[in-house]
C-alpha cells in the first residue's frame, strides 16, 4: 500500500484524541482510587474532638455527649457531692485510681481537672452497658448508704461521683477519664489532652 494516501494531519488528531480520551480515562479512575485512602467524613467525625458548653448545667446535673461513638457522662457535682468522696474509700476497688484509666493530668479522688466538674466514659468497665446517673441518697432500691453515682443496670455494677468502682460488684476497674480540657471556662474539649491545649 502507498503511503501517498494517507493523510498525516488526520493520524496525527486521531492519535492525540486517542491519548487524550485514555490520559482522562485513567484520571477518572485515579481520582476517587487515591481519594478513597482518606477517611471519610463519618470517620473524622468520629474520632474528632467534641466542644460541650456547660454554662448551663447546673449544680447536681449531668449531660451527655458523644465522643468516638461513646457516651461521655459531664456531671456539675455539687459541694456535698464532693465532700462524700473520701468517706467512700474504704468500700472502693481502686479509691486512688492507680489502674491506669485516666490522663497522666487527673489524679486524687476527684479524678477531674476542675473538681466541680466530673468527665468520663459512659461505659460500665464490666461488659460495656451505659450505667445511670444516680445522684439521690439513699434511695430503696440502693440501699440507705448509697450517697449517690453511677448504676449499672445490665449486671449490678456501682461507681461513685467520681466514676470509682465500688468492691463487689462485677465491673472490675473504674470508669475512664477521657482526655480533655477547657476552651474557656464554660466550654469543655473532650478528646484534647489539657497538657497538649
Amino acid at each position: 500500500m502507498s503511503s501517498e494516501g494517507v493523510n498525516s494531519g488526520r493520524r496525527r488528531f486521531l492519535t492525540t484524541a486517542t491519548s487524550a480520551v485514555g490520559v482522562a480515562g485513567v484520571v477518572g479512575v485515579a481520582v476517587p482510587f487515591v481519594g478513597s485512602w482518606n477517611p471519610s467524613a463519618k470517620a473524622k467525625a468520629a474520632g474528632a474532638p467534641v466542644k460541650a458548653d456547660i454554662s448551663k448545667l447546673e449544680p447536681g446535673q449531668m449531660v451527655v455527649v458523644e465522643w468516638r461513638g461513646k457516651p461521655v457522662y459531664i456531671v456539675r457535682r455539687t459541694e456535698a457531692m464532693l465532700a462524700e468522696l473520701p468517706k467512700l474509700d474504704s468500700q472502693l476497688k481502686d479509691p486512688q485510681s492507680e489502674i491506669s484509666q485516666q490522663p497522666a493530668y487527673i489524679s486524687g479522688e476527684n479524678r477531674a481537672i476542675k473538681p466541680e466538674v466530673l468527665v468520663i466514659e459512659g461505659l460500665c468497665t464490666h461488659l460495656g452497658c451505659a450505667p445511670k446517673y444516680r445522684p439521690e441518697v439513699g434511695p430503696a432500691d440502693l440501699g440507705a448508704d448509697w450517697m449517690g453515682g453511677f448504676f449499672c443496670p445490665c449486671h449490678g455494677s456501682k461507681f461513685d461521683l467520681s466514676g470509682r468502682v465500688f468492691a463487689g460488684v462485677p465491673a472490675s476497674t473504674n470508669l475512664v477519664v477521657p482526655p480533655y480540657s477547657y476552651e474557656s471556662d464554660n466550654v469543655i474539649v473532650v478528646g484534647v489532652d489539657a497538657e497538649a491545649a
